[in-house]
């Protein structure tokens, strides 16, 4: 493993006092091929004192948690975490309920026995460069499976929804020893915190790379009725010649690890990521109350009229029983309502719907709406519409040439503009910067020189009524 020289170089002084490891999600993702991000480092046969001692000549030593034998090593932007081996025994309920207590004479195959999964419990000697793995973790990530470390895993609870988004990120199965373990704990959710709860969606959110594999953890564990505007696709019907891939769940699955191949999501910042992945997830959340058995053309078909503003609340009580920001909700209900945007109107989008559609969807943008679209089409296996692909490219090509693709059209015409004329403040200014807003919109001016010209013609035109009248 690649390590920076100055962690070498405090890795030659631990050693001089205990037995250093490289633990936990660095080792991982080396062998996974993946380059580290952050070390942890756990330090066996020396006390929390002398620990401290060794490393605080390298840098601002945080002495964070003497109790749970842990010290945070700051230096040039840097911060490494380095840890005594501890012992932990349950307590009471949820996540909290343990008693933690530092024990340096633990060995390799003790020490690691209190870590989640296989996966996450090998360590590395990094002066000696050898892998200790006592729990088969190596053999797990080459299987790709995702198996408890020991019987222990029980008592958490909140590593089930690590599991989801670990089997999200790596693309794992989930081992069905640890499946049958999860089960026998899911009335235990209710002991989480909401803010864990979210920081777990979170992840899952931002950083899967097979989403779909988080919601079969949750299937597998019996947890995904703790979601149940989620859990509820399963049981909606689609008609086989639109969705030949099964009911709701299946294609929002696909849909999900669509829009996780893309390039564009791929390389958008993380709040990007989280707000789009949220929405694809939630985009059908309105089909289990709009799905009917109807006529159609003289056939009977399975079809869910409405479904995209019916989604509407469901995503938000989704949304809010995971804990996620307020903020988000903004974002991804504008999403999720208009997903068929390009499937109904006119054959061509004209410049006035584009720009309206740009105002309904802010804060999230057309760009945004494109992704979720594409990422839809493509969870229809084996089915693929040139016709759709060609509307939402041309969606997205008419909204950069209109300047809206990435933002909402700005109001060019303000409060202020109003002032500089000389009309006295009050609630006439509302009505007369709404009729701004709608001109705008309808390509009546498309600068500030022309919405000023098109304001003084609207003045005069209105002025007979008198300024309470505008």
């Amino acid at each position: 493993m690649r390590l920076p020289d100055e962690l070498l170089a405090i890795l030659h002084a631990v050693r001089a006092v205990g037995r250093p490891r490289l633990v936990g999600g660095c080792v991982r993702d080396w062998l996974l091929g993946l380059e580290p991000k952050d070390f942890d480092i756990e330090v066996a046969g020396a006390d929390y004192e002398t620990l401290v001692r060794v490393l605080a000549p390298f840098g601002d030593a945080d002495l964070v948690g003497r109790s749970f034998g842990i010290v945070k090593l700051r230096l040039a932007g840097t911060e490494y975490d380095f840890s005594l081996p501890r012992r932990e025994s349950k307590t009471g309920a949820g996540h909290r309920g343990f008693a933690v207590a530092p024990d340096p004479t633990l060995s390799d195959a003790e020490s690691a026995a209190r870590r989640d999964f296989t996966i996450n419990a090998i360590a590395y000697d990094p002066l000696t460069k050898e892998v200790i793995d006592p729990h088969g973790g190596q053999a797990d990530l080459r299987a790709r499976m995702l198996r408890h470390t020991s019987a222990a895993f029980g008592e958490d609870p909140l590593r089930v929804l690590r599991a989801m988004q670990l089997a999200a990120r790596f693309d794992l199965t989930l081992a069905p020893e640890t499946a049958a373990l999860c089960r026998s704990i899911a009335g235990a959710f209710r002991e989480l915190p909401v803010e864990r709860v979210w920081g777990e969606w979170e992840k899952w959110a931002v950083k899967s790379t097979v989403p779909s594999r988080g919601i079969a953890v949750l299937e597998q564990a019996g947890w995904l009725a703790h979601f149940p505007e989620i859990a509820v696709l399963a049981s909606v019907p689609q008609e086989p010649e639109w969705h030949p891939e099964g009911d709701v769940l299946v294609h929002t699955n696909h849909c999900l690890d669509a829009l996780a191949r893309l390039e564009e999501w791929r390389q958008s910042d993380a709040p990007r990521r989280r707000y789009l992945m949220f929405a694809v997830l939630a985009h059908d959340l309105g089909k289990p109350a709009t799905t009917v058995r109807t006529d159609r053309r003289g056939t009977l078909r399975w079809m869910s009229p409405g479904h995209e503003e019916a989604g509407g609340p469901p995503t938000e009580s989704f949304l809010r029983r995971i804990g996620a920001p307020l903020d988000l909700i903004d974002w991804v209900g504008p999403l999720v309502r208009h997903h068929l945007a390009h499937h109904h109107g006119r054959p061509e989008f004209t410049d006035n719907a584009v720009r309206r559609l740009a105002r309904k969807l802010a804060p999230a943008t057309i760009g945004d709406l494109c992704l979720v679209m594409w990422a839809d089409h493509l969870g229809r296996p084996p089915l693929i519409s040139p016709e759709t692909e060609l509307r939402i490219q041309a969606l997205r090509e008419k909204a950069h040439a209109l300047a809206v693709r990435d933002a909402a059209p700005r109001p060019l015409i303000l409060g202020r503009h109003l002032l500089e004329l000389g009309l006295p403040p009050g609630p006439h200014f509302k009505a007369i910067l709404a009729a701004c807003s709608e001109a705008q919109l309808e390509g009546a001016f498309t600068d500030e020189t022309g919405g000023c010209e098109w304001l003084g013609e609207y003045l005069r035109t209105h002025a007979q009524g008198g300024p309470t009248t505008m």
